[in-house]
C-alpha cells in the first residue's frame, strides 16, 4: 500500500506501448461503488471476493500493466494466476515511506485507524513474504518519483 502500484503501472505502460489496467478500478466500475463503500458494506471478505474474481479474468488480457491493490497476494488463487500468467514486479516501499505517501489519504479503508503506521507494519510483515514469493523482480520505490522507478524499470528489464 502506498508504493506507487498504479501510477508507476501507468508510466511503465506509456514506456513499453502497452495498455494499463487497475484491479481496483475494474472492481470499481463493474460495482459502481468505490472501495471504501465496498469495505463499509461487504467488509474484506466480500471485497477480496470480488478482487479474486477481475483478478482470474485480467489475468488473461494480453500486452497490459496490470496494477492490483496491495492485498491481492493474500489468496493463493491470486498469486498463483498472477505469477503462472505474467511477469510480477514487486515495487517495495518501507513502512515509514508507505506511511507518509498514505498519510493524507481517506480512501484506504485499512487505514483508518488511529494508527495507520501500525497497521501497515502488520500488513508488511504478512504481505512481503507473499510478495516476494511470486515476484520476478523487486524494485525499491523509497526517495523516488513514480516517473524514474519506471524508467528504472525499462532500464533494467530490457
Amino acid at each position: 500500500m502506498g508504493a506507487g502500484k498504479t501510477t508507476i503501472g501507468k508510466y511503465l505502460a506509456q514506456q513499453l506501448n502497452l495498455s494499463f489496467s487497475d484491479t481496483d478500478t475494474e472492481i470499481e466500475h463493474r460495482t459502481g461503488a468505490d472501495i471504501p463503500w465496498i469495505f463499509d458494506v461487504e467488509g474484506e471478505e466480500g471485497f477480496r471476493d470480488r478482487e479474486q474474481q477481475v483478478v482470474e479474468e485480467m489475468t488473461l488480457w494480453d500486452d497490459v500493466v496490470l496494477a492490483t491493490g496491495g492485498g491481492v497476494v493474500l489468496r493463493e488463487a491470486n498469486r498463483s494466476a498472477l505469477s503462472s500468467r505474467g511477469f510480477v514486479i514487486y515495487l517495495h516501499a518501507t513502512v515509514e515511506e508507505q506511511t507518509r505517501r498514505t498519510r493524507h489519504d481517506k480512501r484506504r479503508p485499512l487505514l483508518q485507524t488511529g494508527n495507520p503506521e501500525s497497521v501497515l507494519a502488520g500488513l508488511m510483515t504478512v504481505r512481503d513474504p507473499l510478495y516476494r514469493e511470486i515476484a520476478d523482480h523487486v524494485i525499491d520505490t523509497d526517495g523516488s518519483s513514480p516517473k524514474s522507478v519506471a524508467k528504472r524499470l525499462v532500464k533494467e528489464l530490457l
